[in-house]
């Protein structure tokens, strides 16, 4: 600790070659990325999370297809709401046109289709970046390793020309060496760690997002069937039961 904390370690980086602190440098300036992407993701995920699950109790006490298309229009700026919204419109659209039996299941399967395709856009969004931290996890002590490799063949070749090898003049340059290393593990750490704590938060997102999804779109289909809200689709109640057992 005496070490870190005083002159040694900063005399080994000054003492250094081009290419060490080159090393240490990107070290450096990727541990900063890094770290701002993590308080990036950990601060909107957490906004995020929040929003769902009040959005999720909300939804929990709506009893009908209208309150739920007016719920989705007061919460159009929240994260929740653009999945909300981009259902309910195309809802609307689909309950607009609908009216013969033979074209509800290739509705219902549009729908299903277009709400995936939000919702694996929404997840592309919340996975960008973090991909930097895996690699960087991966990356950084090769990269430190690089550096050892390259300090040790500088120092030895340091010794070969001075023609000594005791510990005043070996210990020095393995320790310069070995700097980087612990660099790239320092780097590295963090970036694992950070990688899938944020990547578990991100399949908590998507888990309640799905199933925002599914009660909206279960709604929709019970608006369908049932032909509630004003929308009469002309299905007979043996019609609607095996339409829902399909």
């Amino acid at each position: 600790m005496r070490v870190l904390l005083g002159n040694v370690l900063w005399n080994l980086v000054a003492q250094s070659d081009m290419m060490t602190k080159a090393i240490l440098l990107g070290l450096l300036l990727l541990s900063v990325v890094c770290w701002t992407i993590v308080f990036y993701k950990l601060i909107l995920l957490k906004v995020k999370k929040q929003q769902l699950k009040d959005v999720l109790v909300t939804l929990e006490k709506l009893e009908n297809y209208d309150q739920l298309v007016a719920t989705a229009r007061t919460l159009h700026k929240t994260y929740p709401g653009h999945l909300l919204n981009a259902q309910s419109n195309q809802a609307q659209k689909v309950l607009q046109r609908v009216v013969k039996r033979e074209f509800l299941d290739y509705e219902l399967k549009a729908l299903d289709e277009q709400r995936f395709m939000v919702l694996d856009e929404m997840m592309s969004v919340e996975e960008s970046y973090i991909s930097l931290l895996s690699v960087t996890a991966a990356v950084a002590p090769l990269i430190g390793l690089f550096g050892t490799v390259w300090g040790l063949t500088h120092s030895f070749i340091s010794i070969s020309e001075k023609q000594v090898a005791d510990i005043v003049t070996i210990a020095p340059g393995i320790a310069e060496a070995l700097l980087t290393t612990v660099a790239g593990l320092m780097v590295a750490i963090p970036a694992s760690v950070s990688y899938y704590y944020i990547k578990g938060e991100i399949n908590k997102v998507e888990f309640d997002l799905q199933k925002l999804s599914d009660i909206v779109h279960n709604s929709v289909r019970i608006t369908l069937l049932e032909g509630k809200s004003g929308y009469e689709i002309p299905i007979t109640a043996q019609q609607t039961q095996a339409t829902v057992a399909s």
